[in-house]
């Protein structure tokens, strides 16, 4: 008997992201989580340094999606090196897997990092929709790699009235370089590079931080009440912005406070009390308040990244490459 598994190359799968709704992928995975029909086993971890002294890691995520459609079960492996850029590669990349419910079998496999960027963008999205400022036409972006070119293709689909940004970059010629390539690609854009990360986040209402810093640096002064901060990356935020929030929103409160890594888990493991307004599936249910940038306060959205809605993801595309007819068949005997 023969077996064999679909593969689909970056190419493909942006062919397959371009005819899906990204943003309603993963809302729907939010929902099935809030309605406890997933299972999300604790990620694996690696870290080295390589021959550079640049730090390394791999993830393996594992996730699984009850439905009556049918059970869905995958596992992303993302990996990274933070000198990767220098060497002219994207920060982080790897491979993503969907398994056949019945036979366990991998059945698709797909290049994991343009999928991983547009699920992490999508619940930004997402959360700016549910929980940003009732009307704003600016945000700004704290760092200029794939994460922010992601985001702001979805954003600029999603919200007509977004029509400025405002980058820093440590590397003063990555956001120069990527100010020119979103100037061309999104001539309605307004695009003005920060000379200080102070005045990228003081520029806008809504603010993006998509960096690899592991040391927080933006303190809750420089962020004016009335603002939207999706704190996507590891440790942007100090803890004096993250409890001055008038409210702070995550994707699940345990995956948060089992991970050291983070300023947020660390600080959920030594106070368990800290103001967690709640998840943002649970807003989509309904179970949670929501609470909005106003003249009062400003809001935090800070997920970890969760493995169940790459796995969502992976099989949206799936299902978009059959019926298109993409990807290489891989015979495995």
């Amino acid at each position: 008997m023969t077996e064999s598994m679909l593969f689909l190359d970056r190419s493909a799968v942006m062919d397959c992201v371009a005819g899906i709704d990204v943003v309603a992928e993963v809302g729907q995975v939010l929902r099935d989580h809030s309605a406890q029909r997933t299972s999300m086993p604790e990620e694996g971890y690696l870290s080295w340094t390589n021959s550079t002294e640049a730090q390394c890691r791999s993830l393996a995520m594992l996730g699984g999606v009850l439905r009556d459609s049918g059970d869905l079960y995958g596992l992303k492996v993302i990996n990274a090196a933070v000198d990767n850029p220098r060497r002219g590669l994207e920060r982080a990349g790897g491979v993503a897997f969907l398994f056949d419910p019945e036979t366990a079998r991998p059945r698709c496999m797909v290049e994991a990092s343009y999928l991983s960027a547009a699920r992490t963008a999508g619940y930004s999205v997402l959360s700016i929709e549910l929980l940003g400022p009732p009307a704003w036409n600016s945000a700004a972006f704290i760092g200029c790699g794939t994460q922010a070119a992601m985001h702001i293709e979805l954003m600029v689909g999603r919200f007509p009235t977004f029509g400025a940004v405002h980058l820093y970059d440590v590397d003063r010629s990555r956001a120069a370089a990527f100010a020119a390539a979103t100037a061309q690609k999104f001539p309605q854009l307004r695009i003005i590079v920060a000379p200080t990360v102070e005045q990228a986040v003081r520029s806008a209402p809504v603010i993006i931080t998509v960096t690899t810093s592991t040391t927080p640096y933006i303190p809750g002064g420089w962020i004016a009440d009335g603002s939207f901060v999706a704190h996507v990356s590891l440790d942007d935020l100090t803890e004096d912005a993250l409890v001055g929030a008038r409210a702070l929103y995550v994707d699940d409160i345990d995956l948060v406070r089992d991970n050291p890594r983070r300023i947020l888990g660390r600080m959920l493991s030594q106070e368990p009390t800290i103001g967690v307004t709640g998840t943002l599936g649970e807003v989509l249910a309904g179970s949670c308040p929501v609470v909005r940038p106003s003249t009062s306060g400003y809001v935090v959205s800070n997920p970890f990244g969760m493995s169940i809605l790459d796995v969502g993801l992976i099989a949206a595309v799936e299902c978009r490459a059959r019926q298109l007819g993409l990807g290489q068949l891989l015979e495995l005997r």
